[in-house]
């Protein structure tokens, strides 16, 4: 491969002008297309084959309809209203002012008129519930159910919900315009004093995060350029590498939308991917190609070794990344497949643009290239054993001690991994919006009028069909007693009977909120106690709900991480003895990567889950969807560095070092353009922790410091220590494993005996 590789990079070079256009038209014309074609970005977070699919079944053969506020594109609303602090809802004026509301919503063409709107008070006086006497055990079962808080013991009639439909199909098609008019009609009651708070997907306001973050992270990736290169212009080729790449594969991914619908996180993985791999790619092979200036005999032959060597790990770094991020597609989740399909993308064009664009910008370039020199910035090349540089030092002395570097990192490593223990997962719901907003401060009305678990209620859906009729009645109070035995179980509203007396619904009403393990846990005890109901009235049933949607995607997305991860390492497992020969490396290089998934989840459940250090000042589960994404994209991360730092010492090892030599060597060449990578990948990811998502930030802070440990900790600490300690054993393969594999000549030896055989040819012509 590295011969190919050499000769297209000098071809490249060579035929910049020709290259150069050919990349520009590319780019143009799927830009251009892509403004044609490209559809709006749909998100559907839904999953099939969860335990809650069962309640919607029900849900749809006897309560037709139903189970449509729980699809995900539902477009619902509800109104939270609270009276002034020492006031009722009851009170005249205030009640006045809910009817004044429900006629400016009555006046509203998104609003759907088929069903009139009741005022709450209305609602809950007619079931009986602001008559005097509030005990016993009757009036709990008529009023829990009641659009007013008549049960709570401090301060009652002070928070009423009024739900409302809307004429709106799905949430993508909610403009800022219905947000808006659908906030602003509740500002005749807010004139009178009340407090009007919107939930609902009609408040949500969902963006695609990206933009700014993306321009920080390059800001600083530039900034680590010029430190490595010690030159301006070299700065400048991996940003526009990097632009082109993600320009290029953003292009693909909007016009893939002509043709499916594709999530709009699918973009912001492959901005954050394309940004981090071009500019590591890119710097990757312009760094060799500045070493290869000293002793090749012409610029077009430095640039056909780099692409030739550094180019070749460039090819299989980046398949590691592809292989992880496609292996996304295994957990069988749609949002995650697109997202990993298009993060693979962007991947893919990073070796492209490094590969192809990278030799002609070079060669357009050409001498202004590493001009103007910064002073007192890189000024020793580490290509150039004649000097001593920081990480040769650091080399030296990992090879002095390395049992106490390799235990001092497993140490570390295993200290922040301590509070993974306490793992505990979610979707990000109203609670986890920003304070200010008006959805979280609904939560917290609701929270505080009808208790935690109201903003997570259960729906259960009965079949009874094949329930006897005498035994009906007694079968659905046998349930609701089963259901308001359970110590999370705050109170049970129901039950309410279909048409034909065949189905019936209960809601049940949690202590805490959806993402309380709890909570979640209640959801499980709820359904074991199907089997024996089952046996002893014919009954079925399901349990669906935000609390219980959100509990099944949770156990799904666990129960999908082993056999994700052993199929993902697996495939690279094969792929890096591919690269090094070796067993022993490829696999010292995976349990590294496990130790600093273990710190990265710890690190990840302390700021944002327990809160730690103040940094986050609403701490939350950590985000469901995360863990998996986080292995993905730091196991082919991780295994980049792995390539980046372990080919160049097996290139020194198979020229002749001993291994601890070719450690320490490998590590001189390779240190500098490791750490400006990692510099670079923890810069872009950490920037998007300025976005307002909280999955972003999530996402973006365990990318950050995952990379960190990987490349700061593993590769550049306890990988070094390893090899010195294995000695010759860490480039052992069997020799019957040796004979089958086929040879990529990762270290460019054919690449040498191809320029050396060129070189001859072209003296030979010459005489």
């Amino acid at each position: 491969m590295s011969v190919y590789l050499y000769r297209f990079g000098k071809l490249a070079y060579r035929r910049k002008w020709v290259v150069l256009p050919i990349w520009l038209i590319v780019l143009v014309g799927l830009g251009a297309l892509a403004s044609v074609v490209s559809q709006p970005m749909e998100d559907d977070f839904t999953m099939p084959d969860l335990p809650s699919e069962r309640a919607t079944e029900i849900m749809d053969e006897h309560f037709p309809g139903m189970s449509a506020q729980f699809e995900f594109d539902a477009v619902t609303g509800t109104y939270v209203i609270a009276a002034p602090e020492g006031e009722q809802l009851t009170d005249p004026e205030n009640k006045q002012a809910i009817d004044a509301l429900i006629r400016e919503l009555n006046g509203l063409d998104i609003v759907d008129h088929s069903a009139p709107l009741a005022n709450p008070v209305d609602a809950a006086a007619e079931m009986g519930c602001l008559t005097p006497d509030r005990g016993g055990q009757e009036f709990t079962a008529r009023c829990s159910g009641a659009p007013l808080n008549v049960l709570a013991d401090q301060r009652p009639d002070t928070v009423a919900l009024l739900d409302v439909p809307f004429t709106i199909e799905k949430w993508e098609d909610i403009t800022q315009a219905d947000r808006d008019v659908a906030y602003d009609v509740a500002d005749v009651a807010r004139d009178a004093g009340l407090q009007v708070e919107i939930s609902g997907s009609i408040a949500m306001e969902q963006e695609a995060p990206g933009g700014t973050a993306e321009l920080i992270g390059m800001g600083v990736a530039f900034l680590v350029m010029i430190i490595a290169f010690g030159a301006i212009i070299a700065s400048f080729v991996p940003i526009v590498t990097a632009i082109v790449g993600l320009g290029a594969a953003t292009a693909v991914i909007m016009i893939g939308t002509s043709v499916i619908e594709i999530p709009s996180f699918t973009t912001f993985l492959a901005s954050m991917i394309g940004i981090a791999l071009s500019i590591d790619y890119a710097l990757f092979v312009v760094s060799r190609f500045k070493h290869e200036l000293h002793s090749a005999p012409t610029p077009e032959e430095a640039a056909g070794r780099a692409v030739g060597t550094a180019g070749t790990a460039v090819v299989f770094a980046g398949m590691t990344v592809i292989i992880a991020l496609c292996g996304l597609s295994v957990v069988g989740i749609g949002f995650l497949t697109f997202m990993g399909l298009g993060g693979a993308l962007a991947a893919a064009f990073a070796v492209l643009v490094a590969l192809t664009l990278m030799p002609a910008l070079l060669g357009a370039l050409g001498r202004f290239l590493f001009k103007p020199k910064i002073p007192f910035v890189a000024k020793h090349d580490p290509e150039d054993d004649s000097y001593v540089t920081n990480g040769q030092r650091f080399a030296r002395f990992i090879a002095k001690a390395p049992a106490l570097t390799l235990t001092a990192g497993v140490i570390v490593l295993g200290v922040l991994a301590i509070p993974a223990l306490n793992l505990s997962l979610g979707l990000p719901g109203d609670e986890s919006m920003p304070e200010d907003s008006t959805v979280r401060q609904a939560y917290e009305l609701r929270t505080e009028g009808f208790g935690e678990g109201s903003n997570g209620v259960l729906m259960v859906a009965v079949d009874l069909s094949d329930t006897p009729e005498g035994l009906r009645e007694r079968a659905l109070g046998d349930l609701r007693s089963e259901l308001e035995s359970y110590d999370a179980m705050d109170y049970v509203v129901g039950p309410r009977m279909s048409e034909n007396g065949d189905g019936a619904m209960f809601q049940a009403v949690p202590l805490y909120g959806p993402n309380n393990q709890v909570t979640k846990d209640l959801v499980s005890e709820a359904r074991d106690a199907e089997e024996r109901l089952a046996a002893e009235y014919g009954v079925a049933y399901g349990v669906t709900g935000t609390t219980a949607i959100y509990a099944d995607i949770d156990d799904k997305l666990l129960g999908s991480i082993v056999p994700y991860m052993v199929i993902v390492a697996s495939a690279a497992f094969l792929l890096l003895i591919l690269v090094f020969r070796s067993i022993l490396v490829p696999l010292t290089g995976a349990l590294g990567f496990l130790l600093s998934m273990a710190a990265t989840f710890g690190a990840t459940v302390l700021i944002f889950q327990e809160g730690a250090f103040g940094l986050v000042s609403d701490p939350h589960p950590i985000v469901s969807f995360l863990p998996i994404m986080l292995i993905g994209l730091v196991f082919g991360l991780a295994m980049d560095y792995q390539v980046f730092l372990v080919t160049r010492m097996r290139e020194e090892y198979v020229h002749g070092r001993s291994p601890r030599d070719a450690m320490m060597h490998g590590y001189h060449h390779g240190a500098r353009v490791v750490t400006a990578a990692a510099i670079i990948m923890i810069s872009v990811f950490s920037a998007f922790m300025l976005e307002d998502d909280i999955a972003a930030r999530s996402m973006g802070f365990a990318l950050a410091v995952g990379v960190f440990f990987d490349a700061f900790i593993v590769r550049m600490v306890i990988i070094p220590s390893l090899l010195t300690l294995l000695g010759r054993w860490a480039w052992w393969l069997p020799a019957w494993l040796d004979r089958i594999l086929p040879s990529v000549d990762i270290e460019g030896e054919k690449l040498r005996q191809t320029s050396e055989s060129e070189e001859r040819e072209l003296v030979g012509a010459g005489r």
